[in-house]
């Protein structure tokens, strides 16, 4: 039986339950790992997320939101600190926060010192243990499980359709167990945030959602990649090719791509039912006028496009990621059913949930996108920018207005730009694509995308981030 881990460490400057006012909102966030904004709400009939797309409808979908990393453990530490990887400075997924800074401001432990419940359900940060203290409630993630395998010495297959019922695998209990919680403090004020680890690989779920797709209607991307692009945009995609089965170099087939595929969709259809159950409970608990509802994806995941899978790159494909945010249903400004072209960061989250929740702002990278909750179609920023290293020597440095993305390779040892890239953001994956860069027809779209890149990255900082953790 899992267990719940009460943390009551007081922390420097904590304001307790004096500063507390019940009429705060209180705040559920969904995490969910590798999704890809191709869900019914963003346009994709052929992908079922009832539950997702209910969400939407009550409230603001983003076209335009990015990690500013493509990697778990760094996305997820810039969600909770509200600041940018090269601010951070942990760009791998092996060093936990606080190993490194002890006393940087977290999201949860802003709401807790505010008097609000902290509650972390399944997989929050990287690290189950990773700023522990700041929870009061914390149920650490489950590693992945197989039902029919033992996930050791060679029996560890990328999928598993397994006719068993939704707590089998251990989403299905993060749910039960986020449900439980919201019984438990639903006469508190609270943030909870619930992380499910699918649709990240092994792409496991029960058998029922496997059954909601057809697989022989799966479209194989074509394998590939771009045409002139720098050599180390893409990776060996290691983290799939540990797996079972799976070939230790070059493509994948066509057969397993499909099946990769549809177990894909699967593990999707089974988070968006998940979401649904503890939505219900929101509904049953007459909590929902008075909640604020955020459904994200840490960052995207390539499903063959390039010939390539996984994450780790600066590809729209990976940085692209879903964003809804529906606020509580008392807020007299709520917008419902609508949709943004704000390009914003998940490092944006902290401190606009802190706004929503009339706490001051914190000292943060983010910026709150309150105003865009209010007016979708407000003028907001030109770019979005974000970050991927190759080793200790290289740092990718991307930046999109939606439209297109621009990214500089740089050397950080010569201090000097190494190579550049320029793609358009709708991409066609059935053909080859093209690293625009040199195309005189993009000639002013690239010296604006560069403008914006040096205005985030300005070129006599760029070999001075810091680098605690770059592998």
């Amino acid at each position: 039986m899992t267990s719940l881990t009460l943390c009551s460490a007081v922390l420097p400057g904590m304001a307790g339950n004096d500063y507390m006012e019940t009429d705060k909102p209180n705040v559920v966030v969904f995490v969910v790992d590798d999704l890809r904004p191709e869900l019914g709400c963003y346009g994709h009939p052929d992908m079922l997320t009832p539950n997702i797309d209910a969400i939407a409808s009550d409230g603001v979908r983003f076209n335009n939101a990015y990690a500013q990393q493509a990697l778990s453990g760094p996305s997820r530490m810039c969600l909770l600190t509200g600041n940018r990887p090269e601010t951070i400075g942990i760009y791998s997924i092996f060093t936990p926060l606080r190993s490194v800074h002890k006393n940087m401001l977290t999201m949860p432990q802003y709401f807790k010192q505010n008097g609000y419940t902290t509650v972390s359900v399944g997989k929050v940060y990287h690290h189950a243990t990773d700023d522990k203290s700041s929870w009061s409630i914390h149920i650490p993630k489950e590693n992945a499980q197989w039902v029919n395998h033992s996930g050791k010495n060679g029996d560890k297959p990328p999928y598993e359709c397994a006719d068993v019922a939704d707590e089998a695998y251990p989403d299905g209990r993060v749910a039960r167990d986020a449900v439980k919680i919201l019984k438990d403090i639903k006469d508190k004020n609270f943030i909870m945030f619930v992380g499910f680890s699918k649709p990240h690989l092994p792409f496991n779920a029960p058998k029922k959602y496997w059954d909601m797709y057809d697989e022989s209607k799966l479209t194989v991307p074509f394998k590939g990649s771009p045409e002139g692009m720098y050599p180390q945009a893409l990776t060996k995609w290691a983290e799939l090719r540990g797996y079972t089965g799976m070939p230790k170099e070059g493509f994948m087939d066509d057969e397993t791509t499909r099946r990769l595929i549809h177990g894909y969709h699967a593990c999707v259809s089974y988070t968006d039912a998940q979401i649904g159950k503890v939505m219900n409970a929101l509904d049953e608990l007459k909590l929902r006028d008075n909640t604020i509802v955020v459904i994200f994806g840490d960052h995207g995941w390539k499903l063959g496009e390039y010939g390539a899978w996984c994450k780790h790159s600066n590809f729209q494909i990976d940085l692209n990621v879903p964003l809804i945010v529906s606020r509580e249903k008392d807020a007299a400004s709520r917008k419902s059913g609508v949709t943004t072209d704000a390009k914003v960061g998940l490092v944006d989250l902290f401190p606009t949930l802190a706004e929503a929740c009339g706490l001051a702002q914190p000292d943060v990278d983010g910026e709150s996108i309150m105003e865009v909750l209010k007016n979708p179609d407000t003028e907001w920023k030109d770019y979005a920018c974000s970050v991927y290293p190759r080793g200790k020597r290289i740092m990718g440095f991307t930046c999109t207005d939606g439209k297109y993305r621009y990214t500089e390779w740089w050397d950080n040892e010569k201090n000097q730009l190494s190579a550049a890239e320029f793609y358009t953001c709708g991409q066609d994956f059935s053909r080859r694509e093209k690293n625009l860069v040199k195309d005189a027809k993009y000639s002013k779209d690239i010296a604006r995308l560069k403008g914006y890149l040096e205005e985030q990255f300005p070129l006599d900082k760029r070999s001075s981030y810091p680098q605690n953790d770059r592998k």
